[in-house]
């Protein structure tokens, strides 16, 4: 195992709990955080909070920091504006003065949806024009990890799967949350594209990268792409449950209400970067899907 001590934050959510199972096999110091302690593994630390932080960096003194602590929910950083920007883009500041102020590797987990959609395929040089205030919180944490970390990795992810039935709060999560509650119908948007990201394939990315050494800024989303309806019908197919879920197709205006916040309409990533390094881990959104579903058909056979 690697000696170097791993501080983790925003820890509790779908991406920490990968990451936590993929670090705390190959280091032997690893202190995660968050501030909702739900695992009993978790340490609190909110990164607001630039003296909470200085407290855990002195004491800890660590070697690589992941900074995940986000609000990644859109409507909600839509309509609470100064939490997401306290949140994101301060947060971000106050761990990036730290790491560098300590001399620790950060590690910047960022989004696709810093585009603004107007093509469709993006790689880890096209100019970043962020629509929503979620978007536009994460895109200044990239700027501020550039300016400011003398040794740094930015890692974009696509669209996230992973953390199981708990943790999945985002499309995988929300489709099997309706299944599970009796639903026979979806109704799906056919009118976003963008590329899936398993956390558990993600997390086996990051290690993999800053084992190199090559630090800068990288695209990291499995390959392939898709439109949201595509994805849709391939989860209840891999569940085994096609013939009795009606899946009908529709286009954004239908969840206007609902999801009011500015999405591009292309969010599709291009490893650009790891493809000529030779060191892209990332496989096939089909086959992590694959092996993500499993998850949830024992929760079904068990439910």
């Amino acid at each position: 195992m690697r000696a170097e001590k791993v501080l983790i934050t925003g820890c509790g959510g779908m991406l920490g709990k990968s990451v936590y199972k993929e670090f705390i096999l190959k280091y032997t110091d690893v202190l995660a955080t968050d501030i909702d302690l739900n695992e009993e593994w978790l340490s609190y630390m909110d990164v607001r909070d630039i003296q909470n932080c200085e407290k855990i960096f002195e004491q800890f003194k660590p070697d690589i920091v992941l900074h995940l602590a986000a609000l990644t929910d859109l409507e909600y950083c839509e309509t609470n504006q100064n939490d997401s920007w306290l949140t994101n883009a301060l947060g971000t500041e106050n761990i990036s003065i730290l790491s560098d102020k300590y001399n620790a590797e950060l590690i910047y987990i960022s989004t696709a949806g810093i585009f603004d959609g107007e093509k469709e395929y993006f790689n880890d040089f096209d100019r970043p024009n962020p629509l929503s205030i979620y978007a536009k919180s994460k895109y200044h944490g990239e700027v501020f990890v550039q300016q400011t970390v003398a040794r740094y990795y930015i890692f974009r992810a696509g669209w996230m799967m992973g953390g199981g039935i708990e943790k999945d709060k985002k499309f995988i999560g929300k489709i099997f949350r309706q299944i599970f509650n009796g639903n026979k119908e979806l109704f799906v948007v056919d009118d976003k594209l963008g590329t899936p990201t398993y956390t558990a394939n993600f997390a086996l990315g990051i290690y993999n990268t800053i084992q190199t050494g090559y630090y800068g800024l990288y695209n990291q989303v499995c390959k392939g792409s898709c439109s949201r309806l595509d994805v849709a019908k391939l989860f209840i197919e891999y569940l085994g449950i096609k013939d009795e879920i009606k899946i009908t197709k529709v286009n954004s205006d239908y969840f206007s209400e609902e999801y009011f916040a500015p999405r591009p309409y292309s969010e599709k990533l291009v490893n650009l970067k790891l493809e000529a390094r030779k060191i892209n881990s990332m496989k096939d959104w089909k086959v992590c899907l694959k092996e993500y579903t499993d998850e949830f058909k024992s929760y079904l056979e068990n439910n």
